[in-house]
C-alpha cells in the first residue's frame, strides 16, 4: 500500500497529473555481421481519468528506461477523447485490430473492472471502473491495446445519437 502511495506522489510530481501504466517489455535482438545488437521495446498506456482521454504509445531503444520514456512521449502525444457514464460505457460495443476482436459491455456499480490484462491497463488509466470486457483472437499486447482504444472511442453518447436524430435526449429514451 504504501508503495502504491509513493508512485501516486511521483506521478503528481511531474505536474499533469495523467495516470502512466506500462504494458509490456521486449528484449529484441539483431543478428548483425558482427554479432547481435540487443534493444528493447516498451508498450504504455496513458490517461486522465478526470478529462477521460487515453493514449498509447511504443518505444525503442538500447536501454530500458529510454525505451519507456520515448513510449511515454508518444502516448502523451496521441491521446483520444472516450465517454463514458459515471465510469462504465454507455453501451455494448466491439473493436477490432488485426486479428483481434474485443468485446465490452456496462457493467452495474460494484461489478469491477473485469478484464485481462492490457485491457485492464488501458480501463484503469481513462478511469472505468465498472466494466465487462472479453477479447477474441489474437492476444497480442500491442492489438489488443489498439483494438480496446478503437472500441472506447467507436461508443457513442446519447446525446450524440440524439443530435444525429434531430431529436432531445428525452425523446430518444422516450422512443
Amino acid at each position: 500500500m504504501a508503495r502504491m502511495q509513493q508512485r501516486q506522489q511521483q506521478q503528481d510530481e511531474r505536474g499533469d497529473g495523467l495516470r502512466e501504466k506500462m504494458i509490456s517489455i521486449n528484449r529484441v535482438t539483431k543478428v548483425v555481421k558482427g554479432g547481435k545488437n540487443l534493444s528493447f521495446s516498451a508498450l504504455v498506456v496513458v490517461g486522465d481519468p478526470g478529462a477521460k482521454i487515453v493514449g498509447y504509445g511504443t518505444g525503442k531503444a538500447k536501454e530500458v528506461p529510454v525505451a519507456v520514456q520515448k513510449a511515454m512521449d508518444e502516448a502523451r502525444r496521441r491521446m483520444v477523447k472516450v465517454r463514458l457514464k459515471n465510469g462504465t460505457l454507455h453501451h455494448a460495443v466491439e473493436g477490432r485490430h488485426g486479428a483481434t476482436k474485443v468485446f465490452m459491455q456496462p457493467a452495474a456499480e460494484g461489478t469491477g473492472v473485469i478484464a485481462g490484462g492490457p485491457m485492464r491497463a488501458v480501463f484503469e488509466v481513462v478511469g472505468v471502473t465498472n466494466v465487462l470486457a472479453k477479447c477474441h483472437g489474437s492476444t497480442n499486447p500491442y492489438n489488443l491495446v489498439r483494438a480496446t482504444i478503437n472500441a472506447l472511442q467507436s461508443s457513442s453518447a446519447p446525446a450524440d445519437i440524439a443530435a444525429k436524430r434531430g431529436m432531445t435526449v428525452e425523446e430518444l429514451m422516450g422512443a
